[in-house]
């Protein structure tokens, strides 16, 4: 977390005293904005641009933060913003949130919220403020290579990121690819210095991706990421052909070999788990799942008579079906029946069901509350939903689990850096090193091309007969 500089805490402390803040509260002041400051520091934009404030407020929504919480912030980078504005330009409305409020609210912050007219602060900035690079909070512009020396034009992008999010969400892709790309239209606007979305060309993507590989040196991944999101921005959301984009410096693409553990060292992770976590491991280990599809697994995807478990809305959308481990079977069992007696106690307390895809509930209204959808692996509480006040059980958060295998990890001592996507690397090497079929490993896995199953051959010993001879000889 960044410490705020003397010379600009000085400043903030006496535009918080101007603004009459309880000397009580201005602590929690100052903490909202180091928030800030790590916050555009960590997305790579600049800390004086006032269009950071909404996506600042997003992301402690997503904290689950209460209303007086995230108005508070809202005033305090308020603040911020007077002392570091040029004084000649105009004063905006800012939120206003009495810092004598009472405690916690049970309302949510809306997203845009419209902002309440103050008078504004007090504290002006004198003339002879630094500017924010003598500060230290903008070394990620690297003095000014970052987006040329052009002054922020201030053109609100908030049209393009909402067509943004519509355009994703009407072609069904999943929430992690709109927050993706959302972020990266968020650093390409910063670099952009906030142009014209219609002024925008393709000269200004060359620059930005050759920027991210030249000063930042971000993986190739990393770089082909932006072009896929900016590819789309260009196509769905500003409707203009991308064109093609030659004289891009890209990052070298450097082969990857997946880290695979071997059968003890995943049963000396697993000992380290406690429940639900170490059948959630078995699961990822013996079919090969993904996080996410095992996380999203519901009782109708078990089929324990054939012997076999249901993804559906694997990644891109596809369903596949992949051999239920014997060895798992009296253990899963056993887990139905504990959920059986979860259901019924949630029903008892009058619960609206579980969380479902789409717009299922409104065709099947009472599938949300049968046992067939429950999941497989439940949250531990219900979650509130604000909109209509009713509790919903949604399955167990991904973030616990990574947790949980990183501690896991640590006790057991390994030489191995694991994660949960390990566990899915292993089996495929695992099928291999076992002399299965690469076709079927790759169905297993759900893989569209088999160059992506093939780079497993690189994580087994070879076994191929190397020596030349007839087969006349054999």
């Amino acid at each position: 977390m960044l410490n705020i500089p003397p010379s600009l805490q000085v400043l903030f402390d006496a535009a918080l005293l101007a603004e009459k803040i309880p000397e009580s509260a201005r602590p929690y002041y100052s903490n909202w904005l180091r928030f800030y400051l790590d916050f555009c520091l960590k997305h790579q934009v600049e800390p004086g641009d006032e269009n950071n404030l909404a996506p600042f407020l997003d992301k402690l929504l997503g904290k689950q933060l209460l209303e007086w919480q995230c108005k508070q912030a809202a005033q305090a980078v308020s603040l911020y913003y007077d002392l570091t504005r040029n004084p000649e330009s105009p004063k905006p409305q800012r939120l206003h949130e009495d810092p004598t409020l009472p405690g916690p609210k049970a309302s949510v912050l809306p997203r845009t919220a419209p902002p309440i007219s103050r008078k504004p602060c007090a504290v002006q900035a004198p003339s002879d403020l630094p500017p924010l690079s003598a500060y230290g909070l903008v070394s990620i512009w690297e003095g000014g290579d970052f987006a040329k020396s052009q002054t922020t034009s201030g053109v609100s992008w908030k049209t393009e990121y909402t067509s943004l999010e519509d355009e994703i969400l009407l072609r069904h892709y999943s929430r992690k690819t709109l927050k993706t790309y959302r972020q990266w239209l968020r650093k390409f606007q910063a670099f952009t210095r906030s142009k014209q979305p219609e002024s925008l060309a393709v000269d200004d993507v060359k620059e930005f991706l050759t920027w991210l590989a030249v000063k930042r040196t971000v993986a190739a991944s990393t770089q082909n990421q932006a072009f896929n999101a900016l590819l789309f921005f260009f196509r769905h959301v500003l409707h203009r052909e991308f064109g093609k984009v030659d004289g891009v410096v890209r990052a070298k693409r450097r082969p990857y070999i997946p880290v695979v553990l071997t059968r003890e060292e995943i049963d000396l992770i697993i000992t380290h788990l406690s429940p639900p976590y170490d059948l959630v491991v078995k699961v990822l280990y013996g079919c090969g799942l993904r996080l996410f599809e095992c996380l999203n697994l519901r009782m109708q995807c078990l089929n324990f008579e054939m012997g076999v478990i249901t993804v559906h809305d694997g990644k891109g959308q596809k369903d596949r079906t992949v051999p239920l481990p014997e060895a798992l079977i009296p253990e899963l069992r056993s887990r139905v029946e504990k959920l059986k007696d979860l259901h019924q106690r949630d029903l008892d307390r009058k619960y609206a069901g579980v969380f479902l895809v789409t717009a299922l509930e409104q065709k099947y209204p009472r599938a949300a509350k049968e046992f067939v959808w429950q999941w497989l692996f439940p949250a531990q509480g219900l979650t509130k939903v604000p909109e209509t006040s009713e509790y919903r059980r949604y399955h167990l958060h991904e973030t616990r689990v990574q947790k949980a295998i990183r501690a896991a990890v640590g006790k057991a001592r390994l030489c191995k850096r694991a994660s949960a996507h390990t566990f899915r690397h292993s089996f495929a090497s695992h099928l291999l090193q076992a002399n299965f079929d690469i076709r079927t490993i790759q169905e297993l896995l759900g893989h569209s091309d088999l160059k992506t199953t093939m780079i497993y051959t690189h994580t087994v010993k070879s076994s191929t007969i190397k020596d030349a001879r007839s087969p006349l000889d054999f």
